[in-house]
């Protein structure tokens, strides 16, 4: 069951599996076992397509509000600073409280949210409902896998799981194009509206199909309020000084807000580390050298690719004059190559060769990838000669890392912190993509995008080479 759930969840980058998902406490009757998977494919799938829409009509949403660069950063942030912050308190919350309770209480507040931003009448207004979709996703992403384990059981549950992962791989192949298509037609808060209708779809066919379950008292993860408010307040800080600082430079209020956030994260781990195994991140994970250099590799990885996403959409529309359609379009082929490649190299490739060979290699081509981007020019671009095979290439680097990467944390966690390992590994990934998107003031300040766009492709370079380097050394052969 472990290999399936593994497998599934890094293809389609789900969020994390809340407990121990073997052995869930059921409260409720057999479930309709193929509503359960209908409900749970559509919810997961809200965040994938919430994120693609964003990416393509990030110029238009900042056009329409007059904000610059700046704000801009914000569009994106003000959903994954509380998704990365939370999301570990969702999974938590779940296990004490009820999977499908807060399921379906996700997709409510994920609905409200995306209908505040529809009809959000000011840029205040609708960063406050993009926090509200973030809230939101933090509590129905790590339900959906877990509803699933517990609904199925034996060669099901693989099938069920791997119906999942596909249908959210999909969902992360043409959400870029349909977010697009709407955004020419009818704008950007259309995009929005139309996520409406699902999220509520989604909630009444859970209503109807999926039982409760909560997870073994001894297994639960700790409900660490206290915890969740530091990492928050400490996030928030850091990434509000992160973006000022390129425009305001060192002020003292920029300077304030990242001695704040340092000051606050490190409560945090003090937090954490009194808590002990019972924490909301479980400080002792990090002693193992596996787990510890996963984690770095991570965030760098994610870093890189995060910064990427957003802005190749933007340079795309805002420099060579795409439409949001041609945009979505053109990036197309990065999440249609990892949903078919991944499904190989997650199964025999990386049992042949093992995580640590397949991690160095497939950063590597994440590196040769973002190398290639350093090739853009400043005038004259084609998207055949410079854009697309930086894109495949980067796709199959991904396509070598995501699957294996799962596996690798959790066999170094160990079947006791199977969990919350997950967990702590997707809520980096978002936290890595976080920081990336704070530091793109600098790119998007410029008044040359395409140059800026090049000179940032080196980080991504450096960032992919890093953690290609990270996983050779920490991985352990023997996890391989």
């Amino acid at each position: 069951m472990a290999a399936s759930s593994t497998k599934a969840k890094a293809i389609s980058n789900a969020l994390p599996l809340p407990c121990l998902p073997g052995a869930p406490q059921t409260t409720a009757p057999c479930p309709d076992k193929r509503g359960t998977l209908i409900a749970c494919i559509m919810g997961s799938s809200l965040a994938f397509v919430v994120g693609s829409i964003v990416n393509v009509a990030l110029p238009q949403m900042q056009a329409d509000f007059a904000v610059g660069p700046t704000g801009a950063q914000w569009i994106v942030n003000s959903y994954l600073l509380p998704l990365g912050a939370l999301v570990l308190l969702g999974g938590a919350m779940g296990d004490h409280y009820g999977r499908k309770r807060m399921f379906r209480a996700g997709l409510l507040v994920f609905a409200a949210a995306c209908a505040l931003c529809a009809l959000a009448w000011s840029f205040p207004v609708f960063l406050a409902a993009r926090v509200l979709e973030g809230l939101g996703a933090a509590l129905l992403a790590p339900a959906s896998l877990a509803i699933i384990a517990d609904a199925f059981t034996g060669k099901e549950r693989g099938r069920a799981v791997g119906t999942w992962a596909g249908a959210g791989a999909a969902a992360g192949a043409l959400a870029p194009v349909a977010g697009g298509v709407i955004v020419d037609l009818a704008g950007w808060r259309w995009a929005f509206a139309a996520i409406v209708p699902i999220a509520l779809a989604a909630y009444a066919i859970a209503g109807q199909s999926v039982r409760e379950s909560r997870a073994a008292e001894d297994d639960c993860a700790a409900l660490d309020w206290t915890g969740a408010g530091l990492i928050t307040l400490g996030l928030l800080a850091l990434i509000w000084g992160l973006i000022a600082l390129p425009a305001q430079g060192a002020t003292a209020p920029t300077l304030g807000a990242l001695a704040l956030g340092v000051a606050a994260c490190g409560a945090f781990l003090a937090v954490e580390a009194q808590k002990g195994p019972r924490a909301m991140v479980p400080l002792g994970l990090f002693t193992d050298r596996t787990f510890s250099g996963l984690s770095g590799f991570t965030f760098l990885l994610y870093a890189a690719l995060g910064g990427l996403l957003l802005l190749l959409p933007y340079i795309l529309i805002q420099s060579l004059g795409f439409s949001s359609t041609a945009a979505g379009a053109a990036i197309l082929p990065f999440p249609a190559i990892l949903a078919l490649a991944s499904r190989y190299t997650g199964g025999a490739l990386s049992d042949q060769f093992g995580p640590r060979v397949m991690l160095t290699v497939g950063a590597a081509l994440v590196a040769l990838g973002f190398g290639l981007f350093t090739r853009v020019p400043a005038t004259d671009v084609s998207y055949t000669l410079h854009i697309l095979p930086a894109l495949v290439v980067l796709a199959l680097g991904m396509s070598a890392s995501v699957a294996p990467l799962t596996s690798a944390v959790l066999a170094s966690a160990g079947d006791d912190h199977v969990g919350v390992a997950s967990g702590i590994n997707n809520a980096v990934s978002r936290i890595g993509g976080l920081v990336a998107t704070a530091l793109l003031g600098v790119v998007l300040l410029s008044s040359d995008l395409l140059v800026s766009f090049a000179l940032a492709a080196w980080v991504g370079v450096a960032l992919a080479g890093a953690s290609a380097a990270m996983a050779w050394v920490t991985v352990r052969p023997a996890v391989a």
